[in-house]
């Protein structure tokens, strides 16, 4: 082997693993007005029960929250989260969190964590795992937190962040999710419909790869 060429064939390896990450990246969301994809997957829960999107539908709506156990910015949002989806399940809106995180890369993402976090939070609503990501990579989910709110005919009406100010409570001026599952549970279009995401990047799963 030529001198230099270990060095090369270490920027190449690189380059794939930064252009294999950026394609989770790139993956185009669910656009504004259409049905939750994977709907009638089965994911098995913090209880050890299986939920599907379909199965939490609520008769005015439901919110499918892309979430975890690791990141600083869940943990920032969590409790709102929590308050959020508590307070509407019992309003209509069918509610359900899904883990894509894998746990190889994110240990604190396992279900025993998830228990943990969801027994801490007083979550009155699923916790899933996402065992493949691919329900994550058919929303074109990219972020956690990642909302994803449904009206009750099934069409996206809110895709985003929870609010404007993740860390300082006590300064938010903008309540996205809150506005948005008021107006669907109200039967009200939601003036906010697409906001950006802020979060840590899904860790998602790998692929199997054909021999």
């Amino acid at each position: 082997m030529k001198p230099g060429a270990t060095s090369w064939m270490v920027l190449g390896m690189l380059a794939i693993a930064v252009t294999a990450g950026a394609a989770e990246e790139g993956t185009k969301a669910l656009a504004i007005g259409k049905a939750a994809p994977m709907a009638d997957v089965k994911m098995t829960g913090v209880d050890g029960k299986s939920f599907s999107i379909m199965d939490v539908k609520g008769p005015k709506g439901t919110l499918v929250l892309f979430t975890c156990n690791s990141c600083p910015w869940v943990k920032a949002w969590e409790s709102r989260i929590a308050e959020l989806g508590n307070t509407y399940a019992k309003q209509g809106i069918g509610v359900i969190a899904i883990n894509a995180n894998d746990p190889k890369a994110k240990p604190e993402d396992d279900m025993p964590a998830m228990q943990v976090r969801a027994k801490a939070l007083g979550l009155a609503f699923p916790y899933v795992m996402d065992a493949t990501s691919d329900v994550a990579r058919a929303f074109g989910a990219t972020r956690t937190p990642e909302a994803f709110l449904f009206d009750a005919g099934g069409k996206l009406v809110y895709h985003g962040a929870v609010d404007d100010n993740a860390h300082k409570p006590a300064e938010v001026s903008a309540r996205y999710l809150h506005d948005a599952l008021a107006a669907t549970a109200s039967g009200k279009a939601v003036a906010t419909k697409e906001t950006k995401s802020l979060g840590c990047t899904i860790k998602f799963r790998s692929r199997p790869t054909s021999s």
